[in-house]
């Protein structure tokens, strides 16, 4: 496996990620009501905790696909 197989593997996990990320928000903003309702089901929270933990999730996992994709991505870009 070569650094270039790296990079491309790394800036097409990044592509997948914000792709994934972009589709949680807009499945958020446009299905809000819905997905608090199914969750409700199951644990009691105010819609206001359900948004704080969602926005939270979002945060991190773009904080997670910058540490581990897009650092290292640029990373090997400078090396290689």
């Amino acid at each position: 496996m070569t650094i270039d197989m790296v990079r491309d593997a790394l800036l097409w996990c990044f592509i997948i990620n914000m792709g994934l990320l972009l589709w949680w928000f807009l499945f958020f903003m446009f299905a809000h009501d819905w997905i608090y309702r199914f969750h409700g089901k199951w644990f009691k929270l105010s819609v206001d905790r359900f948004d704080a933990i969602h926005y939270a999730g979002m945060t991190f996992f773009k904080i997670c696909i910058f540490l581990f994709n897009i650092v290292p991505y640029f990373a090997l870009r400078i090396v290689g």
